[in-house]
């Protein structure tokens, strides 16, 4: 499948041409944190298509915000003309990349193959597999699975100082904390170092890339290839993306942002983008949109002047929720967006779209057999008594899928429920409530 026909707005993008090279516009975007030699590193991306990679672990069964970053840096690369490898860690996701925190919990050999498939799939959608620069999917248990643990240890770990592993940042965090580091979590960075050298060997590879908190993964690559090969390769790390006021970015109400649709639904991830603070929205723009300069300085004047707009996030949450979810399911979001408030039609929203958009509303579930209006707003908390319920609809403030109930002895029939169980109830212009009809 062509990624026009698997990610038609990811094939529609391109780099922006006001740039000399890809570095410069990379650079510009705020998507170099740190690299090994920059002026050489430069010249190699403004010179003949060269082959790179990025990695990602399955230890979720998506992948998330974080890892977004990375997939849109590898297709700007592509666009440049490289030619891209995308790896999926079946022998590291076995093992685990330590955490500043505590040791991961291992997941069985089973729950890791099921991921990478998972995984395999989302890192080819942003990605293409034709023409001169095609991408290619590696897994790293391709050639580890092979090793001897004498073979690894003779032939790879010789080439590494304890004293250098120690220093690497995560590690040296987890030495000095109560949890300490396993000798499996310890042994990550030569695991990586040795995919790197694998993918120099097989397919020319002379960069990696990945965020700025794996640096000391991904020099234990370029280390390994000048210790074994003698020669100089390159790599470099994204910053890590925070949010203005200091909170994590990449999370909702402390849950991460999915990639995956049934983990984190178009609805909900097209709202996390529109909630984008004005303060943060022009740095989203630049690194996970691919509008060029001019498109994002007339975005970012715009949040400078008229604010209240939210042009800029609006943009943002397209272009995104499109790039990951495809235009068809954005444009569905929009709508029962607008359909919550009276401005498009509930009854053309499908089902699941209808469930996301309203799953942090208040709800209720009501027996077939209740559906009086006044019954329905006490039921869904709009209303605190029957009197209180009386009274909005009195004054003209009930609403029930949208259409105004003016009596107060009125029933909701059957006909009038969405998709046979649910009814949106609305209190004045902004107070919702989903309620379910049993039965």
């Amino acid at each position: 499948m062509s990624l026009s026909e698997q990610n038609p707005a990811l094939a529609g993008q391109k780099n922006d041409p006001t740039f000399p090279n890809i570095w410069q516009e990379l650079k510009w975007r705020g998507l170099v944190h740190v690299s090994t030699d920059e002026a050489a590193l430069e010249e190699l991306l403004a010179g003949d298509p060269i082959t790179y990679y990025c990695g990602f672990d399955p230890t979720a069964p998506s992948l998330h915000l974080g890892n977004l970053v990375q997939l849109l840096n590898m297709r700007r690369l592509q666009l440049a003309g490289h030619r891209p490898l995308g790896l999926v860690g079946g022998s590291t996701g076995l093992i685990g990349d330590p955490r500043q925190t505590a040791e991961r919990v291992l997941n069985t050999k089973e729950t890791v193959a099921e991921w990478v498939a998972k995984l395999q799939d989302q890192v080819s959608a942003f990605l293409s597999f034709e023409g001169d620069n095609a991408a290619r999917m590696v897994n790293n248990l391709d050639w580890t699975a092979r090793l001897s643990a004498i073979d690894f240890l003779r032939d790879i770990g010789k080439f590494f100082r304890v004293g250098t592993m120690i220093k690497k940042e995560t590690v040296a965090a987890r030495l000095n904390s109560d949890e300490g580091i396993s000798y499996t979590e310890f042994s990550y960075q030569v695991l990586q170092g040795y995919d790197y050298l694998q993918l120099h060997r097989d397919y020319g590879c002379v960069l990696q890339t990945g965020g700025s908190d794996q640096w000391g993964n991904l020099t234990s690559g370029t280390d390994l290839i000048r210790k074994v090969e003698a020669t100089s390769v390159h790599a470099y790390g994204t910053p890590l993306i925070t949010n203005s006021d200091g909170s994590k970015f990449g999370k909702s109400e402390g849950n991460a942002i999915w990639l995956d649709p049934e983990m984190c639904s178009p609805y909900a991830f097209y709202q996390f983008w529109l909630n984008t603070a004005d303060a943060d929205v022009v740095d989203r723009l630049k690194v996970f949109t691919f509008l060029d300069r001019a498109e994002i300085e007339a975005l970012a004047a715009e949040v400078a002047e008229r604010p209240s707009a939210r042009k800029a996030q609006k943009e943002l949450a397209y272009n995104v929720t499109s790039l990951v979810h495809g235009v068809e399911a954005t444009e569905k979001v929009i709508a029962a967006s607008a359909a919550l408030f009276g401005q498009g039609v509930l009854s053309e929203l499908d089902e699941a779209t209808l469930r996301a958009a309203t799953s942090e509303l208040p709800s209720a579930e009501v027996a077939a057999g209740g559906l009086g209006i006044v019954d329905l707003l006490l039921a869904s908390g709009l209303s605190e008594s029957k009197s209180a319920a009386r009274r909005t609809v009195g004054e003209g403030g009930a609403y029930v899928n949208n259409r105004k109930i003016d009596d107060t002895e009125a029933v909701i029939t059957a006909d009038e429920l969405l998709h046979g169980r649910y009814l949106l109830l609305r209190r004045g212009k902004k107070n919702l409530a989903m309620v379910e009809v049993a039965g």
